[in-house]
C-alpha cells in the first residue's frame, strides 16, 4: 500500500509506526527534516520529485547479511530506471548515478530480532522532473534531465514499488549469489582505474572489483594487492563534487 500524505519531517520516521508493515511506501510531497548519508539532510522541491520509505520486515535475513538488502533495493531502482530509459548505475554504498551524476540519495535503517534482521526502512529520494539544483549541490542529475522529458512521479513510484517486490522475493527465495552478481555488473565505475580518498586524505588508485555479502568494497589497487574496505573507510573522488 502507498500512503501518500503532504507533510512530514521525514518519511524515515513515519514509516517506523507500527500500523506501517511489510511492503507499505510512506511518501511525502515536504519533508522539513529529511535525511541522508553521512547525517546530511535532503530536501526536495514539492510537486517535482519523490521522497519516501518502504517498509520491509526481512525476518529471515541473517544480520551479517543485511547488505544484501541494499542490493534488491539499489537493484531495483535500476530496474526501474531502465523501464523509463534511464542508463543507471549503483554506486557504492547505495547512491544511484547516471554518468558521473547523482540521481538517487538512500538511507537504509535495520532493526534486528536476535541473529535476523527484524524490520527494514529505506528510504529514498528519486530526482524526477526537477531541472533546476542549487549550486550548492556538487552533483546532481533528474530523470527529466537525463532523457528531455518529464515523467508521472505515480507512474515511477508504482513501478519502483513492483519492481521491489520482485528483488524482495529474489533474496527471499534464496537467490543471493544472482542478486550479488547482478549488483557487480551494475557497479558505478567497476573495473575502471580512479582515484579514491582515504579518512586521513590519502589518495590512492585502484579499480573496483565487487562487493562482499557484509558490504566492503573490494578494491584492486595498483601494486596488485586487493583490499576490502567498510563504508566511510573509502571515498570516491568525482570531478566537480
Amino acid at each position: 500500500m502507498i500512503y501518500r500524505i503532504a507533510e512530514t519531517t521525514s518519511t524515515n520516521d513515519d514509516a517506523k509506526r507500527p500500523e506501517y508493515r511489510h511492503g507499505d511506501i510512506v511518501w511525502a510531497e515536504r519533508q522539513t527534516a529529511g535525511r541522508g548519508q553521512r547525517g546530511h539532510s535532503w530536501t526536495s522541491p514539492e510537486g517535482e520529485n519523490l521522497t519516501f520509505t518502504l517498509v520491509l520486515e526481512p525476518r529471515f535475513l541473517p544480520v551479517g547479511e543485511q547488505f544484501l538488502l541494499s542490493e534488491a533495493v539499489t537493484l531495483a531502482l535500476t530496474d526501474t530506471f531502465a523501464d523509463f530509459g534511464v542508463d543507471a548505475r549503483i554506486k557504492w554504498t547505495n547512491d544511484i548515478y547516471v554518468g558521473d551524476k547523482k540521481l538517487v540519495g538512500i538511507l537504509i535503517e535495520h532493526s534486528y530480532s536476535g541473529q535476523t534482521l527484524a524490520r527494514t526502512i529505506a528510504g529514498i529520494g528519486i530526482n524526477v522532473n526537477q531541472t533546476a539544483f542549487d549550486p550548492a549541490l556538487p552533483n546532481p542529475v533528474s530523470m527529466a534531465l537525463a532523457t528531455g522529458r518529464m515523467f508521472d512521479r505515480r507512474e515511477v513510484l508504482d513501478t519502483f514499488h513492483a519492481r521491489c517486490m520482485e528483488r524482495y522475493a529474489q533474496l527471499e527465495q534464496g537467490a543471493k549469489e544472482a542478486l550479488q552478481e547482478e549488483y557487480r555488473r551494475r557497479m558505478y565505475r567497476l573495473g575502471e582505474l580512479h582515484p579514491f580518498r582515504g579518512p586521513d586524505g590519502t589518495l590512492v588508485e585502484a579499480a573496483i572489483e565487487g562487493v562482499r555479502p557484509s558490504g566492503e568494497l573490494l578494491l584492486r589497487h595498483t601494486d596488485g594487492t586487493r583490499h576490502a574496505y567498510l563504508f566511510r573507510e573509502i571515498e570516491f573522488v568525482i570531478a566537480g563534487k
